[in-house]
């Protein structure tokens, strides 16, 4: 009942409201900025390798990484491997929709995060809770997202980032561990591997959350981005040795794209649906979650870090999303609901690559799974700092880790429907707070746009001024 509850509302929200809301709120944030993801794509690269002013501070740099370890992680492999599976080849299509128009929410709601961040002992910190509190006047609806986001983050996506990770390892023998039980006159049966992977994955996170792995963390920070280089020039080699295969798929594509016949004939189930929900998962542009480590960066003009945002959606979906895409669809094997996930990956890379295919991909999904899983948690951490309205005592931290750390174990153990379907579920509410937020509050940002760029053509190093764009909010910087 509990799994039939949630799958009817995934499907009314995603069928009718969020499809507006994303696809209209991206095109118009696009028009308002005037194609701010295509027009200063220069100043994208220019903002990104830029260096904080002051040492020891956060750069531009290190608030894309955060974001886009949070972001690259098991929705770029499995999310689009299930999109396919499940929605056809056009689900592609629609993903790359998603991430263009979407872009452009990521550019204004990370912007906004910048106008509106917080002092703190270790600099700026901030994020959608911040510029909803300032909109509304009171607590409740910053709070209501916050706990949105606590869910989404710690319960719903770490939940998911650890099935998915136990799951890469079905292609091996040793997975398969059934254990046969009677329980009230009844028999049962249950592989303990998922479990005990998931107890793997738990016990390391929540070594690093208690201080002791920063070691394996600044090593995975160093590994993932080249890892993300791998998996992306892997992508093209396997994608030119089944070269002869790539226009077919390109026009399947847009054939399944546009077949609106199938479509309205079972739109829960379409290119359409599975496109913008795994689109969504994988960018998280307009959610609300980015802006929490764009807010801990220190520039001079908040439309940098908006910029260096619009960056990190065209990794995640246009670059790595694409790669995962192309690597399973060039390899001629047909997907199905059967093999959706990890083993239509596997599946696909085997088959061009002999046994070492996936073993990648396994070493991969560690890779990216683990940073998501500490990433998200980063970002529960801004949400519960909000909440209390301060930094959280240590027993506070000792419990919060403790469950956090319950959750990735289960979550390994459960069913990966039900898991897609409380994630969605729970981003959509998320998103469902920070979109009409950031349309209302958008004008501030269109201003400080249109300031950075004069200063930009006058040959400046643009600064920004709350003044200068008329804004009636107190914020604790930008006033000098």
């Amino acid at each position: 009942m509990f799994e039939n509850i949630i799958a009817f509302l995934n499907d009314a929200l995603y069928s009718y409201i969020l499809i507006i809301i994303l696809v209209l709120g991206g095109l118009y944030f696009t028009f308002r900025t005037k194609f701010v993801q295509f027009r200063l794509f220069k100043e994208q690269i220019r903002c990104v390798t830029e260096k904080p002013g002051n040492k020891g501070a956060v750069s531009s740099f290190q608030a894309l990484m955060v974001s886009t370890a949070s972001r690259v992680g098991t929705g770029n492999i499995i999310g689009v491997s299930t999109a396919i599976c499940l929605g056809g080849f056009g689900s592609v299509f629609w993903m790359w929709l998603i991430a263009i128009v979407g872009s452009a929410s990521a550019f204004v709601e990370s912007t906004l995060a910048q106008i509106f961040k917080k002092k703190g002992k270790d600099g700026g910190y901030g994020g959608p809770a911040y510029y909803i509190h300032a909109l509304c006047k009171n607590r409740v609806l910053a709070v209501a997202f916050s706990v949105f986001l606590i869910l989404t983050y710690g319960v719903g996506f770490n939940m998911l980032a650890s099935y998915n990770l136990q799951s890469t390892f079905s292609a091996y023998d040793f997975y398969n561990l059934q254990v046969d039980f009677a329980l009230a006159g009844k028999e049962f049966s249950l592989n303990l591997m998922p479990w005990i992977i998931g107890l793997v994955i738990a016990s390391v996170v929540c070594f690093c959350l208690f201080g002791g792995g920063k070691r394996i963390v600044n090593a995975t920070t160093f590994i993932v981005p080249v890892m993300g280089v791998a998996y992306i020039l892997l992508a093209v080699i396997i994608s030119l040795i089944n070269i002869p295969q790539l226009p077919e798929d390109f026009a399947r594509i847009f054939t399944e794209a546009f077949d609106f016949r199938a479509i309205f004939g079972g739109f829960t189930g379409s290119c359409v649906m599975y496109g913008i929900k795994r689109g969504l998962f994988s960018n998280e542009a307009g959610v609300g979650s980015a802006p929490n480590a764009s807010a801990s960066a220190e520039v001079s003009h908040p439309v940098k870090q908006g910029l260096v945002q619009v960056l990190s959606v065209f990794i995640d979906t246009i670059l790595i999303c694409s790669a995962t895409a192309f690597m399973c669809m060039s390899s001629g094997i047909e997907p199905t609901a059967e093999i959706s996930g990890a083993q239509y990956v596997q599946m696909s890379l085997e088959k061009t690559l002999g046994a070492f295919g996936p073993v990648f991909i396994t070493v991969a999904m560690v890779m990216f799974a683990f940073t998501t899983l500490i990433g998200n948690l980063f970002y529960v951490d801004k949400a519960v700092k909000f909440i209390l309205g301060k930094e959280p005592d240590r027993t506070f931290r000792t419990v919060y880790y403790l469950i956090a750390s319950l959750v990735i174990f289960v979550g390994a153990g459960l069913s990966a429907e039900m898991l897609w379907n409380i994630s969605d579920l729970l981003m959509g509410g998320m998103t469902l707070i920070n979109m009409p937020v950031i349309l209302i509050l958008g004008r501030y940002v269109y201003r400080a746009l249109n300031d950075y760029v004069k200063q930009r053509k006058e040959g400046k190093e643009p600064v920004f001024k709350a003044k200068n764009i008329g804004l009636p909010y107190k914020t604790d910087y930008w006033n000098d």
